[in-house]
């Protein structure tokens, strides 16, 4: 035998070939199945049809301490909040709390109170040190502010602030209105993310011009190469019986009417919105939940004659026997 191999430790028969490297484990390697169980106590996988330990000495990627509550987690834990786009600096910077006491909560003296205060202020100059951040800044507050108008929930946030830093990122803002280009991220974000609001909505929330919103929503999709799918009717009708506080029924109604007009081509070439507007009205003649066209044409920002235009056509090619 050699030094070399006299060197060398047998491995252990009890641990399982598969030692882990990196638990990257999607089948059992006896039996071929895929429920696999994570056993944290014994650090193993373990394949719940064979009982294979199919890995070993598993890493436990959790916290090193133990919490039996929540002021216990509280006082534990050791992370900040999570990172945020809306926030310039992606919510790191650290804040100087304007309370003027120490850790043990007793007050300051006048001379600690006035070096706090300035490093207070310094602490605020220069959170915002660029130009850019200072854009950054004045336009993600923009953003929420539109955001918080329109009630749109977080991934909407997000999802436009995120859309912003890459505008600035590829200097698409010089030029342009900072009002402008957030309303139109945050409409290109509706759109991404599949939730129906119009851009009449957004320029009312945001106080522009709906023609500069629409031509800074189009220049994003066009220098930010996004692929935006068209709005389809049957987004709106969620929207239109929630603010028309109309029952689960009618919008039951109004969706299989949105279908067979589908399958009928009936939708292409027309505004989503005064088709949806349109099968709403009809739904709601239908459960006797009856709504004006007026009232239907005010929360879809449609006209009436628009909504009298589509109703004719649906009923037409749909065949409904409505009595009036």
């Amino acid at each position: 035998m050699s030094d070399d191999e006299e060197g060398r430790e047998d491995p252990d028969p009890l641990l399982p070939t598969q030692q882990v490297e990196s638990v990257k484990v999607h089948s059992c390697p006896e039996c071929g199945s895929t429920r696999l169980m994570r056993d944290y106590e014994c650090a193993e996988i373990v394949c719940m049809d064979c009982g294979y330990v199919v890995a070993a000495k598993i890493a436990d990627r959790g916290p090193e301490w133990r919490a039996f509550d929540d002021e216990q987690r509280a006082k534990r834990t050791r992370v900040g909040a999570p990172l945020t786009y809306t926030i310039h600096d992606k919510g790191l910077s650290t804040m100087i709390d304007w309370h003027d006491r120490d850790i043990y909560g007793k007050s300051l003296s006048p001379g600690q109170k006035a070096q706090v205060y300035r490093l207070r202020k310094w602490q605020r100059r220069i959170r915002v040190s660029d130009a850019t951040e200072r854009n950054l800044a004045f336009a993600l507050s923009e953003i929420t502010k539109i955001a918080n108008n329109l009630n749109l929930p977080k991934n909407i946030l997000e999802t436009a602030s995120v859309i912003y830093r890459k505008a600035v990122k590829e200097r698409l803002i010089r030029g342009r209105s900072i009002q402008g280009v957030t309303a139109a991220a945050i409409y290109l974000a509706c759109r991404k993310c599949g939730l129906a609001r119009t851009l009449e909505e957004i320029a009312q929330a945001s106080s522009v011009n709906k023609k500069e919103v629409g031509r800074s929503y189009r220049f994003l999709i066009k220098e930010l190469d996004y692929s935006i799918p068209p709005l389809k009717p049957s987004q709106y009708i969620t929207k239109f019986s929630n603010q028309l506080t109309m029952q689960g029924k009618v919008e039951e109604i109004a969706h299989k009417i949105l279908a067979a007009a589908k399958e009928l081509k009936l939708t292409s070439g027309r505004g989503p919105t005064g088709i949806a507007a349109a099968a709403s009205y009809i739904a709601s003649v239908l459960t006797g939940e009856r709504k004006t066209q007026r009232e239907i044409a005010e929360i879809a920002q449609v006209t009436e004659v628009t909504i009298r235009n589509r109703y004719k056509e649906l009923v037409e090619r749909l065949m409904f026997q409505i009595a009036i």
